[in-house]
């Protein structure tokens, strides 16, 4: 039986919560369904923007790096909590492999869903919390492979932040000095359309 990732409620084959509204990817999305279908053999990562290393990770690769597991408390904004266990690759080994330039200030995190209101869904995260040591990259949760609703292939944990932040269906990650371009200019989607302000932390 599936549940929320977000509220932990039970979906029952639902791709949109009937708690939270949370909800996978854009089903008519041609590229997302073909990874998904075929097992998310032929998905990569892009990570470029201000780096001097940008590169394209296939989903072998991202899995043959050092792996890292760890069970956090996963906070939502609308005051409920969530206990899981996350595996993936530690944000601080792609740091280390592109080598953000001095002038980075953010990593941006892009993903291949929609957001409610249209547009692609994307979230910025301080540069210094990506070599903080509970953030990954997660393609694992409580044990098994991400599953579609979770954010497979590849979704973000960083833990010095609320759950609205923790971009799933990750498509690419952009390092940036400023997000102020990227959408209306408030560092996310969710701050864009929804009026958190860029700084909710937990």
């Amino acid at each position: 039986m599936d549940y929320c990732s977000s509220c932990s409620r039970t979906l029952n084959g639902a791709l949109v919560c009937p708690g939270c509204g949370d909800y996978a990817p854009d089903i008519d999305s041609q590229e997302y369904a073909n990874l998904r279908d075929n097992g998310f053999r032929d998905y990569s990562l892009r990570v470029d923007g201000l780096v001097d290393k940008p590169v394209t990770l296939s989903y072998e690769h991202l899995k043959a790096m050092p792996k890292q597991e760890q069970t956090t408390q996963h906070y939502c904004i609308q005051g409920w909590s969530g206990v899981a266990k996350w595996g993936g690759v530690p944000m601080r080994e792609i740091v280390k492999l592109v080598q953000p330039s001095p002038k980075a200030r953010f990593a941006v995190f892009y993903s291949f869903a929609s957001g409610s209101e249209g547009g692609v869904y994307y979230d910025a995260h301080k540069i210094e919390h990506m070599q903080h040591h509970l953030t990954i990259l997660a393609y694992e949760m409580n044990g098994e492979p991400l599953n579609e609703l979770h954010g497979a292939p590849l979704r973000l944990r960083n833990e010095l932040e609320l759950g609205f932040k923790q971009v799933k269906w990750i498509r690419a990650i952009e390092f940036v000095e400023s997000f102020s371009h990227l959408g209306a200019g408030q560092g996310g989607y969710n701050e864009d359309h929804e009026f958190y302000g860029y700084r909710m932390p937990i």
